[in-house]
C-alpha cells in the first residue's frame, strides 16, 4: 500500500481496495468518502429496519433473520424487476389490434389546433382607465385663491393616478404557410 494509506481507517481502506480489484486506477478521493458515505447509510438503514422487526416479533435483540429479512425488502423495494418477456409481448398485440387513426394530411407538418399549442398569448397588458384630471372641488379651490403660491407637490400630471387597471391580450399575428 502507498505512504497515504497507513492514515486511512479501515473502512476507506476496504473502499480502496475494492475499486483497485475492479479494475478502477484512477479517481478523485472524493470517491472514497462518497462511497463510504452511502455503505454507512445503507447499513443504518438496513438495521433501523431489522430493529423494527425485531420489536414487532417480541425479540430482545436484533438477530441474522431479522437483518436477513430486512435487507430482502430493501431489495425488493429498491430494485424492481421489469415484466417477463411474454407479458410485454401480448400486452404489445393487443395495443397494436387497435389502428391507428388515419391523418387527415395535406403538406407539411401536421399540428394540433390552436388552443392545444403553446403559440396562444400567455400575456396580458394592463392599460389604467382614463378619468378626469382635476374634479370640480380642485377648480374651486383655485378659482377663491388669487396669488400664486408654488407648491411643494407634484403637479396631478406628474403623479400616476391609482385605477383598476384594463386587461388586454393580443393574439399573435399568423404566418402564412410556406409551399
Amino acid at each position: 500500500m502507498s505512504d497515504g494509506d497507513e492514515e486511512l481507517p479501515r473502512d476507506a481502506k476496504i473502499v480502496k481496495t475494492l475499486l483497485k480489484s475492479m479494475g478502477v486506477e484512477d479517481y478523485e478521493p472524493r470517491v472514497i468518502h462518497q462511497f463510504l458515505e452511502l455503505w454507512y447509510r445503507y447499513v443504518v438503514d438496513v438495521l433501523t429496519d431489522a430493529q423494527v422487526y425485531s420489536e414487532h416479533a417480541g425479540k430482545a435483540a436484533i438477530d441474522c433473520d431479522d437483518v436477513k429479512l430486512a435487507i430482502q425488502s430493501k431489495v425488493n423495494f429498491s430494485f424492481s424487476q421489469p415484466p417477463p418477456r411474454e407479458v410485454l409481448l401480448e400486452l404489445a398485440r393487443n395495443r397494436n389490434k387497435i389502428p391507428l387513426p388515419r391523418s387527415i394530411g395535406g403538406p407539411g407538418i401536421a399540428l394540433p389546433p390552436d388552443q392545444d399549442t403553446l403559440l396562444s398569448p400567455n400575456y396580458q397588458l394592463a392599460i389604467p382607465k382614463k378619468q378626469a384630471v382635476e374634479t370640480m372641488e380642485e377648480t374651486e379651490e383655485d378659482e377663491g385663491d388669487d396669488t400664486v403660491v408654488p407648491s411643494q407637490e407634484p403637479s396631478s400630471s406628474e403623479v400616476p393616478q391609482q385605477h383598476a387597471p384594463q386587461r388586454v391580450s393580443f393574439p399573435l399575428a399568423k404566418r402564412p404557410k410556406l409551399t
